[in-house]
């Protein structure tokens, strides 16, 4: 579904509802409590969340979650490498600066 215009250049966005919402466990699978990201719209864009498992069950179920992909895992990790240890970024000026 396309967005609705109110004025020229002004998106509105689509309600929740019709989104797609991700999810990606990060727990290993007998753990008591669920470590996942939750996302909406895009898997970049998440929320770490931690659930006992019949509540994460319940929230899946509610939300309609879709399992992020392996190659929107890989781009997110790579993004979130670039930002902890690369060059181009604030900390690693931080780092130079203190060095």
């Amino acid at each position: 579904m396309s967005a609705t215009r109110t004025q020229p250049g002004q998106d509105v966005a689509a309600p929740a509802s019709e989104l797609t919402k991700y999810i990606r466990v990060r727990s290993r699978p007998d753990a008591r409590f669920v470590e996942f990201d939750f996302a909406i719209n895009d898997p970049g864009l998440f929320v770490e969340l931690v659930l006992p498992r019949d509540a994460f069950e319940t929230f899946c179920a509610t939300n309609q979650v879709v399992a992020m992909t392996r190659e929107q895992t890989e781009a997110i990790d790579a993004e979130l490498d670039k930002w902890r240890y690369g060059e181009e970024t604030l900390m690693s000026r931080n780092r130079d600066q203190a060095q």
